[in-house]
């Protein structure tokens, strides 16, 4: 189930949330400093961190999942958020350069087949980032952060996971040495418990960043894929028991 989009931007409008983002954002420009001219969408909620790559690239926008519920982004312009299925995109093939997934892997109902939809979308060369939440890590264990919630990963299952739905995982970076807690002393440490988590306990990190490259050399199947969701319009008429009944004992006493 995913972590509604209130709890997500309270969670990120926070004290302990902003600290949060500055350590994960610090793990994600180890892989990726910028993406000049490159088409760069967010998967999940992926807004606190796609602004530092908006300036520079050709286009920038945010998916985010049915079940979770959108936002609009950025502030103060027209909307680049859409609300999707995770596994049914309203994008072309080979559309994008770029994925970055923050807090949606963990809460996909089939990981292989959200993975798989993305494959399609992204350009050959094209690049996925994962920031998933680490089964290792502390972070995972407490419910009060929306690293808490769905489905945990260590770094073999996601290498697994990618490499099944043809991708070729590349570079790792870790964040969020420090404990999940906002009070000040731990605050004040955070710094301290970042670099000493990086150097001498990386496996325990909060979450795991992962870059992975679309892979073309292996064959994929062609059978089409019958889509699994059911619109109802929620303002469509309908008919009443009485009318029902009525027009049932017009047809039985016509025959």
């Amino acid at each position: 189930m995913h972590t509604d989009i209130v709890e997500l931007r309270q969670f990120y409008h926070s004290r302990l949330g902003r600290f949060a983002e500055h350590s994960v954002a610090m793990a994600l420009s180890s892989i990726w400093a910028s993406l000049p001219g490159e088409r760069l969408m967010g998967m999940g909620y992926a807004v606190p961190y796609l602004d530092r790559f908006r300036p520079d690239a050709e286009r920038t926008f945010a998916f985010m999942p049915a079940g979770q519920g959108a936002v609009n982004w950025p502030s103060g312009g027209p909307s680049a958020t859409a609300l999707v299925f995770d596994e049914e995109l309203p994008l072309p093939d080979a559309s994008l350069d770029r994925i970055l997934m923050v807090h949606s892997l963990e809460f996909a109902e089939n990981p292989r087949e959200t993975l798989m939809e993305l494959w399609r979308v992204l350009a050959p060369g094209g690049r996925l980032v994962i920031v998933a939440p680490n089964r290792r890590g502390v972070w995972a264990r407490f419910e009060h952060t929306p690293f808490g919630a769905g489905r945990p990963y260590s770094r073999g299952q996601l290498v697994r996971l990618l490499r099944e739905s043809n991708f070729t995982p590349g570079a790792f970076a870790e964040a969020l040495f420090f404990p999940p807690s906002d009070r000040a002393v731990v605050l004040r440490l955070r710094g301290i418990f970042e670099r000493l988590g990086r150097r001498m306990w990386p496996v325990f990190s909060g979450v795991i960043v992962v870059e992975a490259q679309k892979r073309l050399y292996q064959g994929l199947p062609v059978a089409a894929r019958a889509s699994r969701r059911v619109f109802v319009p929620v303002l469509s008429p309908q008919t009443s028991r009485a009318a029902h009944r009525r027009r049932n004992s017009a047809d039985t006493a016509a025959h």
